[in-house]
């Protein structure tokens, strides 16, 4: 026959229990915070570029950190003829981005606004950025540049680089 706790076991029990829950909600979400930061190394759609992205003053922005490829984004991935003929290593593609603003100001932000340049037309658009892990745990950085009305635009998916893709020399830049 066991003997009923007394008020002090059930009480210590009952605290690390609820200790132990905000420990795990705690961790749940900087696993989340963390998937939808999109600071990080990216391949671009077309998979042409790696590109850093990293804070550049207050606002985010993304350099060409390794020459991949020279595909058009057009149909038929044919060799790309850029308008803009300079090297795309250390070109700024992304910039500018920040946060779009949250209903609650102590939430992470999920989504941010900038500017993403096309080196293919010669071009520069604004952009919407996110983080989406669905059906990728590494994510996907899904980039919807537009011109006027976000309704009006296009959506890349560009994905998390490798952390052990073996770098360049000759095509890396280095921070």
């Amino acid at each position: 026959m066991s003997l009923p706790l007394s008020t002090p076991t059930r009480h210590r029990r009952a605290v690390a229990s609820v200790l132990g829950t905000c420990l795990w909600l705690a961790a749940c979400g900087a696993q989340a915070q963390a998937a939808a930061d999109p600071r990080g190394r990216w391949i671009t759609e077309s998979g042409n570029l790696e590109v850093e992205i990293a804070p550049c003053g207050a606002a985010l922005c993304g350099i060409a950190t390794r020459v991949l490829g020279n595909r058009s984004m057009s149909p038929g991935a044919q060799p790309m003829q850029a308008v803009d003929t300079r090297p795309a290593l250390g070109m700024k593609i992304l910039q500018d981005f920040v946060p779009v603003a949250a209903g609650d100001a102590g939430a992470s932000p999920t989504e941010w606004t900038g500017q993403i340049y096309n080196r293919e037309n010669g071009k520069t658009y604004r952009c919407n950025m996110r983080v989406s892990t669905d059906g990728n745990g590494a994510g996907e950085l899904l980039l919807h540049a537009y011109v006027g009305l976000p309704l009006f635009g296009k959506t890349q998916r560009w994905l998390r680089a490798s952390a052990d893709a073996p770098d360049a020399p000759d095509t890396t830049v280095r921070h």
